[in-house]
């Protein structure tokens, strides 16, 4: 066999080792890969089973950016119907102060890691409410503040993120507040809405949920108080009545009390391998489970940040790290 002929045998050969290595690690791989995506396709989209369309209709519409998602495999008319059905209405329900003893406490906090079949997030719960309160950024309407920073600011032992904030252009500068903020008594921030979907403590150091117009809030005596929705828990019995809360899995944080007047804390990470998130009703069920007579969704997603012992202890979703946001609940 001639130089030329063996030259011609070995390049034959490192075609046919490319070939293979192209058809086994790369087509056949990326065949299965839309033989499987098909196959969830029919199951998500076309099975009798619904719950998986809702969730993903849910999780896709509750997003600033990314409704498109839902309206690829799904008509309007469905997407409407979706949402309907997992809706939560809550625009008539308010706490009722009187049901909640804040005479007897102590100092205590607890701090409880959870780990459930899909995400896992961390409860606090601080037996003195009087300690929680709102912490803002020192550049309100400007500019936030991470919810360690408003922490270290206030020389306060936790916090989580609390009011939502406008982001025009995906920012995320967290300067600019919705709805109402009011920090010791002082209202902080206003929008002129006719109503502010109301999260804060009153000076019986209760959790106020609620609708009210600004007249009827200044009759509150409010100590410290944001906005945000829904309220998830309402004098003891859950608003989800059928469905999963309407917004989706996703990272949740979540603020409660019980009748014994402690502060529950609640953060789940999400859109993680480890964590893919929470529906409200989770969050709901685990709320309960640990004896919150009220409960609200604060701002999450991206936001969701937990703070405790000086460090961050949930993991944020962003690829930046934890967020700017204009409000925290914090212990003091």
């Amino acid at each position: 066999m001639s130089r030329m002929q063996k030259l011609q045998m070995e390049k034959e050969y490192r075609k046919t080792k490319i070939k293979t290595f192209l058809k086994k690690y790369i087509l056949y791989p990326f065949i299965v890969m839309l033989l499987l995506c098909g196959v969830s396709i029919i199951i998500v989209f076309f099975s009798p089973y619904t719950y998986l369309k809702e969730l993903y209709v849910t999780t896709a519409m509750t997003t600033m950016s990314h409704q498109y998602l839902a309206r690829i495999f799904v008509s309007n008319d469905e997407i409407k119907r979706i949402m309907d059905k997992n809706n939560i209405d809550d625009s008539m329900v308010k706490s009722k102060e009187d049901d909640v003893n804040t005479s007897k406490y102590s100092d205590k906090i607890e701090f409880i890691p959870l780990q459930k079949n899909k995400f896992k997030g961390y409860l606090m719960i601080i037996y003195n409410p009087s300690r929680v309160c709102v912490g803002t950024s020192s550049n309100l309407g400007s500019h936030g503040m991470k919810v360690l920073e408003i922490v270290n600011r206030y020389k306060a032992v936790a916090g989580i993120n609390a009011g939502g904030f406008s982001d025009e252009g995906g920012h995320g500068s967290g300067g600019t507040p919705e709805g109402i903020i009011i920090e010791n008594y002082k209202v902080m921030y206003k929008q002129g809405l006719r109503t502010y979907s109301i999260i804060g403590f009153d000076s019986k150091n209760v959790l106020v949920l609620g609708k009210y117009t600004f007249e009827e809030i200044k009759k509150l005596n409010l100590r410290d108080a944001v906005s945000f929705k829904p309220f998830i828990i309402v004098n003891g019995a859950s608003t989800i009545k059928s469905g999963n809360g309407g917004w989706g899995v996703g990272p949740r944080t979540i603020i409660g009390q019980r009748k014994d007047g402690a502060v529950l804390f609640l953060a789940i990470d999400g859109r993680q391998i480890t964590s893919l998130g929470a529906t409200l009703k989770d969050a709901a069920d685990i709320m309960l489970e640990y004896g919150a007579y009220n409960a609200a969704n604060l701002d999450g997603g991206a936001s969701t940040t937990l703070v405790y012992d000086n460090k961050i202890q949930n993991s944020p979703c962003s690829r930046y790290g934890a967020r700017f946001v204009p409000s925290a609940f914090i212990v003091k």
